[in-house]
């Protein structure tokens, strides 16, 4: 990789240890499981040192619930927002519903964030916790969560920026956008390419996914006809790592350094995620299928204006409400 990532032709390999196509372990599952386990340290962190009603024993218990909620609640929030032709792709081969093909990518943050507040919901009911303090949790849990997740989509070259200016100095070449080429130029491509590496398969052709991997492989002579031809773009992922994940993560640190009313940190949360998902999917481009939405706006910045509604109107109503004070990462209890 070059300096300041210059021009790089992005060639990650999405699988941790790959022992046949399509598994086992890729990186996005990694990031996963990752985030869930950072978060259930910092909501353990909370619960021993904070104001709680939650026993430190039971944030092993709380934390598989709202990871069932995040992934059910993201990968339907994909399927429902973005891809709603998923619901309906009933096929022969495992698993048998394209709404459960997870191995090939597919979540909505928007949808995880619905999913994990039902989970939270669910559990609070069912153990007798408040709502609100359950779902502040959440919130301080979520952004390094959110951190992980878009470093594994720079990782599968998914989500990529828009076309950055020439000689930007974090310009990224994602050969993933020949999936959204026209037909005729990826058949162009096609024709400049050396015969491929599959040896004695009599009439094989190129494909898409076996370009990618061959450049992934490092296979150079293609890397040389393919790299001319693809965009300079902005890593839009690494972005809304920084923004989505780190900087909302510090601002809630900052904020639940000491207690706070309930619901004070879920709001702050909506708030400032809501602000920098709209602020940075202007270097995202948008899905190829979708487009740009109404007023020249992603479907990801539409989804964040409720977000960004929600959290100053939940803010006022705390500010207003009377209600003893709960958290806190640094506070010990009398």
């Amino acid at each position: 990789m070059s300096a300041f990532l210059a021009a790089w032709l992005h060639n990650i390999d999405p699988y941790a240890i790959k022992l046949w196509e399509g598994g086992p372990i890729r990186w996005y599952g990694l990031s996963y499981l990752l985030g869930f386990l950072i978060g259930y340290l910092l909501v353990r962190r909370v619960a021993a040192v904070g104001v709680s009603t939650l026993q430190p024993q039971k944030v092993g218990d709380w934390v598989v619930a709202v990871a069932i909620g995040i992934v059910v609640g993201g990968r339907l929030g994909y399927c429902i927002f973005y891809r709603p032709d998923l619901l309906i792709d009933f096929h022969g081969g495992f698993p048998f519903w394209g709404a459960l093909e997870l191995y090939k990518g597919g979540m909505a943050s928007h949808g995880g964030i619905i999913g994990g507040i039902v989970a939270c919901l669910y559990y609070a009911w069912r153990h007798h916790h408040s709502r609100l303090y359950l779902i502040d949790l959440l919130a301080f849990g979520a952004p390094l969560g959110l951190f992980f997740g878009r470093i594994a989509n720079f990782v599968n070259g998914e989500l990529y920026g828009r076309p950055s200016a020439p000689g930007f100095p974090l310009a990224v070449k994602f050969p993933q956008e020949i999936d959204a080429w026209p037909d005729e130029q990826v058949y162009t491509l096609y024709a400049q390419l050396p015969p491929p590496p599959e040896l004695g398969v009599v009439g094989q052709q190129w494909t898409i996914p076996m370009i990618l991997e061959q450049i992934q492989a490092g296979n150079a002579k293609l890397i040389e006809i393919v790299e001319p031809l693809i965009t300079a773009r902005h890593p839009s992922q690494l972005y809304a790592a920084l923004l989505e994940g780190l900087l909302v993560f510090v601002v809630l640190a900052l904020l639940w350094v000491k207690p706070r009313k309930p619901g004070v940190l879920t709001f702050t949360f909506l708030l400032t995620y809501g602000g920098v998902r709209i602020f940075d999917e202007l270097f995202r481009m948008p899905d190829a299928h979708l487009g740009f939405q109404a007023l020249g706006l992603t479907r990801g910045q539409w989804l964040s204006v409720p977000l960004v509604a929600a959290g100053v109107a939940g803010l006022i109503w705390c500010s207003r409400r009377r209600a003893d004070r709960v958290g806190g990462w640094l506070a010990r209890k009398s």
